[in-house]
């Protein structure tokens, strides 16, 4: 099932996307209420097409908190040392854990803004878990019953800021860096998930890459975060990026993809 989070007219509501055949058309059926932490909800009978006039999607979900994993594929660390000057540098034993406010959440079709205190603002592209139920002290065996779904998110890092901030509140914590969408998928094979890049139309085949590369698996990241901080319904993990990064200029358009998911577009824009 696809959870979607979308506006019209002037109302935020919850929906489940329904695909016609048919029609080869995908549709939001407007669900009752807030679809996690276990409240039941049902279809209101209100059906809206994506490009209906009024109809936009927002960030699947508005998080408590979320938290990220650094250099979380080996080919990503290598490549990190490589930029900074350092040949031989591999992904350290441990897991090295940031975080994101909620205000730096935008959604689908939003744009990506970059501050006035930065020149080299950078791609991350995602897999993003979404919890859906109160996580303390969960077992690696038992952490994926604590997951609603996964979404695309683009780590948006502002490169030039992140070597002077050790830990990098301003360089991946700023308004816009943290893109969410389009909607979250609950039935998707997070063992093997393939995640895509493409700028102004053009693969990046350098950004692509699969989980099965992770170094710390979903669960483990779930089990390791759940013994330090309590995650809420709606909280985030953003699981690592596969590969190489790039800079994003202004004008530009910038698409997560991941299969089984969709696609997250962003444009980016100056401040």
């Amino acid at each position: 099932m696809r959870i979607a989070r979308f506006s019209h007219d002037d109302s935020v509501s919850y929906a489940f996307v329904q695909h016609d055949e048919e029609e080869n058309k995908d549709y939001l059926v407007e669900l009752s209420g807030y679809p996690l932490g276990g409240t039941p909800v049902s279809p209101t009978g209100q059906r809206f097409g994506l490009d209906e006039d009024g109809i936009r999607l927002l960030a699947p979900v508005i998080p408590s908190k979320i938290y990220g994993l650094a250099k979380n594929y080996e080919e990503h660390a290598e490549y990190m040392g490589e930029i900074n000057g350092m040949s031989g540098v591999h992904a350290p034993e441990e897991m090295v854990i940031f975080s994101k406010p909620s205000t730096s959440v935008i959604g689908p079709d939003d744009p990506i803004i970059i501050p006035r205190f930065s020149h080299n603002m950078n791609f991350e592209p995602e897999l993003a878990v979404v919890i859906g139920r109160i996580a303390k002290n969960v077992s690696e065996a038992d952490a994926m019953k604590y997951v609603l779904g996964f979404t695309c998110t683009n780590d948006v890092t502002l490169r030039d800021l992140q070597g002077d901030d050790p830990t990098w509140t301003r360089a991946k914590g700023f308004d816009t860096s943290c893109p969410l969408g389009p909607w979250i998928e609950t039935d998707l094979d997070h063992s093997d998930a393939h995640i895509s890049f493409s700028l102004n139309g053009e693969d990046v085949p350098q950004a692509s890459g699969t989980t099965a590369n992770l170094i710390h698996s979903i669960e483990s990241q779930i089990a390791f975060i759940s013994s330090f901080a309590t995650l809420l319904p709606g909280d985030v993990i953003l699981t690592g990026t596969p590969y190489a990064t790039g800079q994003l200029q202004p004008g530009d358009e910038a698409i997560v993809h991941i299969d089984g998911i969709g696609d997250l577009r962003n444009i980016i824009v100056s401040a």
